[in-house]
């Protein structure tokens, strides 16, 4: 078995294992209900998909790794409601390098700011981006004309955050983007593109942890002095924007 490989298998057992479908499908269940249609742009082994398909939700799953691409399409196999998209997504249509991180996968990334960010980061010690591809990008508004306008877009993509967004004019009713403690700027700048495009209500989760760490839902200024304060081993979490704020109350 490859590096990858074990990669892989480390992270299919992370993100499925025991008991978190139930605290992914409790949290999403804010945001989806049957006949939505969710765009999940990161996929990467597919946890969250997975959890919109169970809430009834049409996934439209974008995931640019090729060994990954293909576990996707053996976890949904048979599964009319997922339709994989093989691309990155960004600013505008074309092509993009992808930096691969072949002992874990989950970093992939086609920013080299990420990357510069994290070399000599506490916590990212022995992280190294070893290979690099070309994939196709496409947009958060091509993907709409495409398949529709989506009620939730989630967007985990290691520092291609604001890329993603720019390429995003016409808000979906919720979305989240991951932010990181060695990239604060990003997320700053994604809370700007997301106030320009009406959100005015945002709540946050650390980690892996699906809990939302404000009592109620704050503005886009006051989640950037939030992110900004955090020590630096909060290390990484998600940003939940949402046009109706009572989507964003734990």
């Amino acid at each position: 078995m490859t590096g990858y490989a074990r990669a892989v298998g480390a992270s299919l057992r992370t993100y499925y294992a025991p008991g978190r479908a139930a605290v992914l499908d409790a949290f999403y269940a804010r945001f989806l209900g049957a006949g939505d249609l969710a765009f999940d742009v990161g996929t990467h082994v597919g946890d969250r998909s997975a959890s919109f398909r169970r809430l009834g939700a049409r996934v439209v799953a974008l995931e640019p790794q090729p060994r990954l691409a293909r576990a996707l399409r053996l976890l949904f196999r048979g599964d009319a409601g997922f339709t994989l998209v093989p691309a990155l997504c960004g600013a505008q249509p074309g092509e993009a390098v992808l930096r691969l991180n072949t002992a874990n996968p989950t970093v992939a990334t086609a920013s080299e700011a990420f990357i510069a960010a994290a070399d000599g980061a506490a916590g990212w010690e022995g992280q190294r981006w070893d290979a690099e591809i070309a994939r196709p990008v496409t947009t958060l508004d091509a993907l709409a004309l495409q398949h529709g306008l989506p009620a939730f877009v989630k967007v985990d993509v290691e520092g291609f955050e604001t890329a993603v967004l720019r390429g995003l004019t016409r808000p979906p009713r919720a979305l989240s983007f991951e932010f990181t403690t060695i990239q604060r700027g990003v997320a700053a700048e994604c809370l700007v593109l997301l106030d320009a495009l009406g959100y005015r209500a945002f709540n946050a989760c650390l980690g892996e942890g699906m809990e939302f760490a404000h009592a109620a839902p704050i503005g886009a200024q006051a989640m950037a002095a939030w992110i900004a304060a955090l020590p630096h081993e909060a290390n990484s979490g998600d940003v939940y924007a949402a046009l109706a704020p009572e989507r964003l109350r734990p």
